[in-house]
């Protein structure tokens, strides 16, 4: 039996994790940061200086942002915000920009001085940008996580300061407290009236953006292509409809997604996957709702070690995530279930991150084709062991492993990520 202080953390944790956004995380956090410096300064700044950590840079650069008229990078996403965003509905602040405001959006940018520099900083995630009007000048800092405002102030006044942290989890429920056996007992154990409403809308949203990228030829077509030349076989549509979503979602579909761990493309792998081999399978809600919890919590786990941004690709966590849930779907118990996560840990660690873009649909592809691979390898009595590379000798010590390789080891990757993008 899960202790109710554990249980009521992991609550916790989904509520924080899986929140609705509407287009790629981080161009959105800098249209929230953009939209609030609008409200603080009262006016529209007449020029701005956008100061942005090398990971807001990095997959801000390449994604199209939504609701612009195709115009992508941090200047867009500063205009699209100042312009037309509702700072008050955070990480959907640019959702409801109706078509007839585009071409507000790209005068302001032709005509607006808008500076953008990437200063050293310690954290992954950082967005502060100045804007003056007139006389008066104002300031919001962005920290950490996508929407965590840590500084206003205004004509020289803080309005707001908290501590500033280095810790992606700053302010957050402590995910120290995840582990596989907590998590499989959480899953078993858990009312699910306490979460249905955060997993429903998971599945609604994510479900609807792949049916889109199924239906339309939105980013390279990943999903599509899939489909066309593999079959429609539930290994292949797992992959298939993940992809599909973040084929529409990285080339500027509007329609929202919900997150996970501050990423769609992680909220989408951990999700559809579970959710098209539950309809495969036959399982009731309560089956479904019981399986996403493993998948959605199993690739919080893993990016509790590695940070919310990083070069290390993030729906690698999220493939494994849902080899897990898949697993715990058809049955599987912690056995299982560790072995599927180390062997997927094993097939595709170390992927790189550069950058939101197309190509991210294709690592998704690839990352749950891992995951269920893993499963697929213990049923037939072959997995990997420990000190086979970073495989520990158990699941938290391969879980562990992957974030000193995320944190530590990728730092110089990250660094050389950056320069030939910017290059």
């Amino acid at each position: 039996m899960l202790k109710p202080e554990i249980q009521e953390a992991y609550v916790n944790i989904l509520k924080e994790e899986l929140v609705p956004a509407t287009g790629c995380t981080e161009p959105i956090a800098v249209a929230y940061c953009a939209a609030k410096l609008r409200a603080v300064l009262g006016a529209l700044p007449e020029k701005v200086l956008a100061e942005v950590s090398g990971n807001i840079l990095k997959n801000v650069k390449s994604v199209v942002v939504p609701n612009t008229g195709g115009l992508k990078g941090v200047k867009a996403a500063v205009a699209v915000g100042i312009v037309a965003g509702q700072a008050d509905r955070e990480l959907e602040v640019i959702s409801s920009v109706p078509a007839e405001r585009h071409q507000e959006i790209a005068t302001y940018l032709q005509e607006t001085p808008i500076e953008i520099v990437c200063p050293d900083t310690p954290r992954m995630l950082d967005i502060r940008l100045s804007g003056w009007a007139g006389e008066h000048q104002a300031i919001v800092h962005i920290a950490n996580h996508h929407s965590n405002i840590v500084y206003i102030e205004k004509d020289g006044k803080p309005l707001l300061e908290k501590p500033l942290e280095d810790s992606s989890e700053s302010g957050l429920t402590d995910k120290s407290l995840l582990n596989l056996k907590d998590i499989l007992a959480f899953a078993d154990e858990v009312d699910l009236s306490l979460v249905s409403e955060l997993l429903e809308r998971q599945i609604q949203y994510n479900s609807a953006i792949a049916e889109e990228g199924l239906k339309n030829p939105w980013g390279a077509n990943i999903g599509a292509t899939l489909l066309k030349e593999y079959g429609n076989n539930v290994k292949v549509e797992a992959s298939a409809w993940a992809a599909a979503g973040s084929d529409a979602r990285m080339s500027g579909c509007e329609m929202p997604v919900v997150i996970n761990s501050g990423s769609g493309n992680q909220g989408i792998t951990s999700s559809l996957p579970v959710v098209r081999y539950a309809k495969h399978l036959s399982a009731t809600q309560e089956q479904l709702y019981r399986a996403l919890l493993v998948s959605d919590l199993v690739t919080i786990y893993q990016k509790a070690g590695i940070g919310r941004l990083s070069a290390y690709c993030g729906a690698v966590s999220a493939g494994v995530g849902a080899g897990a849930g898949v697993a715990y779907l058809q049955g599987a118990e912690y056995d299982a279930i560790a072995h599927t996560i180390v062997n997927a840990v094993a097939i595709l660690s170390g992927t790189i991150c550069d950058g939101a873009k197309p190509s991210c649909a294709a690592k998704i592809a690839a990352s749950v084709d891992a995951g269920i691979l893993g499963y697929q390898m213990y049923l037939n009595g072959r997995n990997f062991q420990g000190g086979d590379g970073i495989v520990g000798e158990n699941v938290s010590e391969t879980v562990a492993n992957v974030g000193v390789l995320a944190k530590e080891g990728m730092r110089s990757t990250d660094r050389t990520i950056l320069r030939i993008m910017t290059q």
